[in-house]
């Protein structure tokens, strides 16, 4: 007989990592279930060059600092290293290449089963995988006569492969505005937008921006208390001079594209356009199908929850999801203090169950 854990953790990224910390810390039994090879989340799926967009000092998960200068901004590769020593550091109980398929209720709590067969049982669950595995992108007129490349930012590494093309890189956030930036040194390459690029200093009186966030308390201010959720940052770190190179147009920046083509894209002026390759820069949405059977998600296939906390399925918690808390909730800084919340709240939870 499969023992019932205290908790089982859905995902060894940085969410399921700092939930493990707390777990450990409190002295409850549990798993951390990993889908990849590595508890290391999707940072190596990222592209190469991606950097931090807060500094080292303000980066670490609960209980090691990452290593580097305080005011380093850590690149993937230091990031990966970072998570796979915060694992081995803290002995976390990990299972990897257990990809979640299946979550069911059970009398004990609930039954897990994973795309290797594999089956665990735990009074409660941490979902903690966040939405970087299921990128999004928006439908476009035309795309299917495209006969050009078109990928989602997950699937970008380097600039090399686009050397001398043209490239329209959709999007306005951080990610967008590193891959283009990039592409833009050896590629006629354009960041398709709906509103300019807003740019914010990375630094104010010498010190870095995420500090003073930090230091007013905006950067965890508890929105969800107030039925609110945080609001979207629309503002992109200007981290290696990003604005002169806009203004240069090294990407240069054009309203967004209205449809494809066969050879390109059509611009708003009904300019037809000759396009290589298009990259969306446009994020991600949750992919929580394992969950929809207990009924954790709404209509559109989000969780139901508040701060973490289920509110349709007790003994259910979520630890990553973007704006959960805070501004930083779906971030290597944000997901400790969140992981200590949820992970009390869940102590208090076992311990009702002890006296049914």
């Amino acid at each position: 007989m499969t023992p019932v854990l205290d908790a089982i953790v859905i995902g060894g990224g940085q969410a399921g990592l700092a939930s493990g910390y707390y777990l450990k810390k409190n002295g409850l039994k549990f798993m951390i279930l990993e889908a990849g090879e590595q508890a290391t989340g999707s940072w190596p799926h990222y592209y190469d060059s991606l950097k931090l967009f807060s500094p080292a000092r303000l980066s670490s998960l609960p209980g090691m600092k990452i290593p580097g200068a305080a005011t380093h901004y850590p690149l993937r590769n230091e990031v990966i290293q970072y998570l796979k020593e915060y694992a081995e550091r803290f002995d976390l109980p990990i299972r990897t290449n257990q990809k979640v398929v299946a979550v069911e209720n059970s009398e004990n709590g609930f039954s897990i089963r994973t795309a290797a067969g594999d089956e665990y049982h735990a009074q409660t669950i941490i979902n903690a995988t966040g939405s970087f595995h299921n990128p999004y992108t928006p439908a476009i007129s035309g795309r299917e006569a495209f006969q050009g490349e078109v990928l989602h930012s997950s699937a970008y590494r380097n600039p090399y492969r686009y050397r001398g093309q043209r490239v329209v890189v959709v999007g306005r956030g951080n990610s967008a505005v590193q891959i283009a930036v990039e592409l833009a040194d050896n590629s006629h390459t354009s960041l398709a937008v709906l509103r300019p690029v807003q740019l914010t200093k990375t630094k104010v009186l010498g010190v870095d921006l995420h500090f003073w966030i930090r230091a007013v308390g905006l950067d965890t201010f508890p929105f969800w208390r107030f039925g609110k959720k945080p609001p979207n940052p629309s503002s992109v770190a200007d981290l290696d001079d990003y604005k002169a190179r806009l203004k240069a147009g090294k990407p240069d920046q054009r309203t967004m594209f209205t449809s494809f083509y066969s050879e390109g894209v059509v611009w708003p002026d009904g300019m037809k356009e000759p396009i290589q390759t298009v990259i969306f820069a446009t994020g991600y949405r949750p992919n929580l199908s394992y969950l929809q059977p207990i009924g954790a998600l709404d209509a559109e296939g989000k969780p139901l929850q508040t701060a973490g906390i289920s509110l349709s399925v007790p003994g259910l918690y979520y630890v990553g999801l973007e704006g959960q808390r805070s501004f930083a909730s779906a971030t290597l800084r944000g997901v400790g203090p969140d992981a200590n919340y949820v992970v009390r709240k869940l102590r208090r939870y076992l311990k009702t169950r002890k006296h049914l």
